[in-house]
């Protein structure tokens, strides 16, 4: 049930900056506004108008502001909301948040804006989740996905499957109505025909996940090899700053360091790693181990090597080991300043990337290389990808359900337990979106059929 009382906010981040927007919405939300503010008559003003004017706390003129309007259900929220365009100046800002409280409204909970839009209809669950996802998107491609969901590109989908379901499931439904005349409204294939297809479009949402996932949250990638081959120098150069301590030490690094890059849209999570090999250094075998650990959860190993004191044999080996992770990789020789022909040719075998980290030679065509090998760069605006975990585990329960369709098609059960059955994957569906699917049905029986008693 929606809530009417109103509720105010700052809705911009805190700190320096030029403008602050205090942000209510509620029933009341324009008239409780209208009363500290010195200017129009917001009670007799169009919506989405924006207004000149103060305000005031008694005789105190606390700050010029200008107060856009909104009036309900043409707004975010789908209630009458006003924004209060302020200073940015903390001392204004609760001064003005207070004087509102005290004109009526109340401090608004974490994320209840939105909460109110979904609860009003503005916008499903999946969309008002999309919400948050924008908002903390830092990279092109984390905004697109973002973008297309809270567009509802995903919702419809959803709202696609489950209107067929909920066709066939209203003809099962009404079967039961008629159970003693032993009549089939459903026909048993055409419904097993739209299971297979509906499972077949849930399993390319679920296998999206993982890209998704990738895309929200960034590529983690670790930097692997021997102590000293120039990993944390790599690591430098690619964040173009001082991330990572350089040392002609090998073992230097003796925990996982990480940050982050921006490469063409797409980021990446660069973690560098201790070193591999065998040690009797307590300390130094644990970040081996925190190593090979990193190795195991990456979605993509930069395998780094030095020919000047690398053994070749040993190099093959390791890559062996990255590749039984089954994990994209790409091999990379460092110091290609100091190679020469033969060390060339002798290292052609490993098929590596050539770079000299120290003078960033070689480094923008791997990150090119990175691109390929996780294979993003090519994500447009029209492409669906699941992003949140609450969904995957939603989807796969409706799969679930709806196999279970398809064995009580393949092994005739009775109209009471298919329909069962059916209302669950419906159930599982919805729970993606917030809608419910025992509404939907009944909605979906009246309206379409006149059973006459």
């Amino acid at each position: 049930m929606a809530h009417h009382d109103a509720i105010v906010a700052l809705a911009t981040a805190t700190g320096n900056g030029a403008i602050a927007v205090i942000r209510v919405s509620g029933a009341d939300a324009i008239a409780i506004v209208n009363k500290v503010f010195n200017g129009k008559d917001l009670s007799h003003q169009q919506s989405h108008t924006i207004h000149f004017g103060t305000i005031r706390d008694g005789d105190d003129v606390l700050d010029e502001v200008l107060v856009s309007v909104f009036v309900g259900p043409n707004s975010y929220t789908g209630e009458n909301v006003v924004e209060l365009s302020t200073h940015n100046s903390r001392y204004i800002i609760e001064r003005v948040i207070h004087l509102l409280i005290r004109g009526g409204a109340r401090a608004a909970q974490p994320g209840e804006f939105t909460l109110r839009a979904f609860l009003n209809g503005k916008m499903d669950l999946s969309q008002a989740e999309a919400v948050a996802d924008l908002i903390a998107s830092n990279s092109a491609a984390s905004h697109l996905v973002a973008m297309q969901q809270m567009r509802g590109g995903f919702s419809s989908i959803l709202k696609e499957l489950r209107e067929q379901l909920i066709h066939f499931a209203s003809l099962i439904e009404l079967e039961l109505d008629f159970s003693e005349e032993d009549v089939e409204f459903a026909n048993r294939e055409q419904l097993k025909s739209l299971v297979v297809e509906i499972r077949a479009v849930i399993g390319k949402l679920v296998s999206s996940f993982e890209q998704g996932n990738v895309l929200k949250n960034g590529v983690p990638v670790v930097i692997a090899g021997k102590p000293n081959v120039g990993k944390s120098t790599l690591l430098n150069t690619l964040l173009n700053e001082e991330r990572a301590i350089v040392s002609d030490i090998a073992g230097t690094t003796r925990d996982t360091i990480e940050d982050e890059i921006n490469i063409n849209g797409i980021t990446f999570r660069f973690i560098d790693t201790a070193g591999i090999r065998d040690t009797q250094d307590i300390i130094e075998a644990k970040g081996v181990a925190r190593t090979r650990e990193k190795m195991r959860q990456a979605r993509l190993i930069i395998y780094l090597a030095d020919p000047q004191q690398d053994d070749i044999d040993e190099v093959r080996a390791q890559i062996k080991e990255v590749a039984q992770l089954g994990i994209p990789y790409v091999v990379v020789v460092n110091k290609t300043d100091l190679l020469t022909q033969a060390h060339r040719d002798t290292l052609a075998i490993i098929e590596p990337l050539f770079i000299s980290a120290k003078s960033n030679v070689g480094v923008e065509e791997l990150k090119e290389e990175l691109l390929r090998k996780v294979n993003l760069h090519n994500l447009n605006g029209d492409d669906v990808l699941v992003t949140n975990v609450r969904h995957v585990e939603a989807l796969q329960k409706t799969n679930e359900s709806l196999r279970k369709v398809l064995d009580g098609i393949d092994n005739p059960i009775t109209s009471d337990f298919l329909a069962l059955d059916i209302r669950q994957a419906l159930h599982h569906l919805g729970e993606i979106t917030g809608s419910v699917s025992t509404d939907d049905l009944l909605d979906n029986i009246f309206s379409k059929f006149c059973i006459g008693k």
